[in-house]
């Protein structure tokens, strides 16, 4: 595995941001946003499935379709730039095809109204995408197109919501991009409120799954909403969100969810250093107490989509609190419950119908769930690094960044750094990436994941 310890400004200068060029003309983070129709937010697909990448990919296809103009039948995009428009990890195309495809085999419910009358539409959500790959030393290209039916609609809409492609970015998990989304387009209106819908109608679009047709409440708001809302809290500097259960005698039958503006003004001492924390130290506290070592623990936060790993804690707590014999090594268990995907079901017992029911991740997903592990182990790297530079180094690297990288962030994220600096978890985490790249220029290699892989078994 690459392992440079050079921490110094001199090792920084060193290396020089490759900026990605697009033939339409360069455009900073700060100013990618998405016009994103009201209709399309909150998507229930009616077959196939989407993912937080897939909802990236479809961002990034919006945002340059609108660029282009609606007059055009197809669009098209250096396939460098959408990788890094959406924040892809991997030149690896056939992961990227994987997704294609299952935003093409995905069909969505166009609901739309005029002069009285109203239409009812049932269409792909995306349609034909070609990929060219011309050879070596020559740029691919990736062309798309959408349905007929709704290409104006997406391209050009009439009621929209605008979407920052680096702050959905941001987000780990696919429930808590799209609550950022409702979110930004709920925070205007009067009520503040979304709309109302039953709970399976819920559990389909904060999974972004079509073949869900039974969904036990009491676990789809402990494992996806509750921690979504928790990731967007963090997350988002504008607002957040708290989920409106409407019932039946005792049973939930349908939800709404509420948008609450966060303050502008900056919050108090201990509430701003709450809520800017790197970590979430009540997570990392509870996989402490499951018996493992600290350093362990900030590892497994790093590295583990949040909310996976916050049902895998609440499986090990449970099986501690069930009298069982003391595990012989926690860590490997854990590691056991992340990669089997438990979800605070008890040993022996059968897993609920509904949500627990993961599909099995493909290889290509698995490989770029490990990119993504890799490049959040990096950057927790390189704020390691960053913390043991004496004041001068650091005052260096900081005026770097705020020089180089912070002019093109969006803009909520330079306020956040603004105000707090790394402490932020937003800004930090954007700062952390920053470094990292400056540190250890260049993509991973397959020996870099591999040995990475075979680290976290040991």
């Amino acid at each position: 595995m690459h392992q440079d310890t050079s921490h110094t400004p001199k090792a920084l200068e060193a290396t020089t941001l490759q900026p990605q060029k697009s033939s339409r003309g360069q455009v900073p983070s700060s100013e990618q946003a998405v016009s994103k129709a009201n209709e399309a937010i909150a998507i229930r697909p009616k077959r196939g499935k989407l993912t937080l990448l897939s909802r990236r990919i479809y961002n990034v296809f919006l945002y340059h379709a609108q660029r282009q103009g609606v007059d055009q039948p197809t669009y098209s995009l250096p396939l460098a730039e959408l990788i890094s428009d959406a924040r892809f990890t991997s030149n690896n195309t056939e992961l990227l095809k994987s997704h294609i495809r299952d935003m093409q085999a995905t069909t969505i419910e166009w609901h739309t109204s005029s002069g009285g009358g109203k239409r009812w539409t049932s269409t792909q959500l995306l349609g034909t995408v070609m990929i060219d790959e011309p050879g070596r030393g020559k740029a691919c290209t990736i062309t798309w197109s959408y349905p007929d039916a709704v290409r104006e609609h997406l391209v050009r809409p009439a009621h929209y919501t605008r979407i920052l492609l680096e702050i959905s970015s941001q987000m780990r998990s696919y429930a808590a991009s799209v609550l950022y989304e409702l979110g930004a387009r709920y925070l205007t209106s009067p009520a503040q409120l979304t709309m109302r819908e039953d709970v399976l109608w819920w559990a389909s679009v904060l999974t972004g799954r079509s073949d869900l047709v039974k969904v036990d409440y009491r676990i789809f708001h402990r494992d996806t909403i509750k921690k979504a809302l928790a990731e967007l809290d963090t997350l988002s500097e504008d607002f957040r969100m708290e989920v409106v259960e409407h019932k039946r005698g005792r049973k939930v039958e349908e939800l709404q969810f509420r948008v609450i503006a966060k303050p502008k003004l900056a919050q108090d001492g201990a509430a701003s250093q709450a809520a800017a924390a790197v970590f979430d130290l009540e997570l990392v506290d509870r996989i402490v107490g499951v018996g493992i070592k600290r350093q362990d623990a900030e590892e497994f936060y790093v590295s583990t989509e949040e909310l996976v790993l916050r049902a895998a804690v609440e499986h090990v707590e449970q099986r501690n609190r069930n009298a069982l014999p003391p595990l012989k090594s926690p860590k490997a268990y854990l590691r056991d419950a992340l990669k089997k995907q438990y979800a605070g079901v008890a040993e022996g017992h059968a897993k609920p119908a509904g949500l627990l029911s993961q599909p099995v991740p493909s290889l290509q997903e698995k490989l770029q769930r490990l990119r993504e592990e890799w490049a959040h182990h990096k950057a927790m790297q390189a704020r390691a690094q960053f913390m043991a530079m004496d004041q001068t180094e650091r005052d260096a690297c900081l005026a770097r960044f705020e020089t180089e990288r912070l002019p093109e962030v969006a803009s909520p994220i330079a306020k956040a750094w603004r105000r707090d600096g790394i402490d932020s978890r937003i800004a930090g985490s954007t700062f952390n990436r920053w470094l990292a790249g400056m540190l250890w220029p260049g993509e991973v290699t397959d020996s870099d994941l591999l040995n990475f892989a075979m680290s976290r078994q040991t």
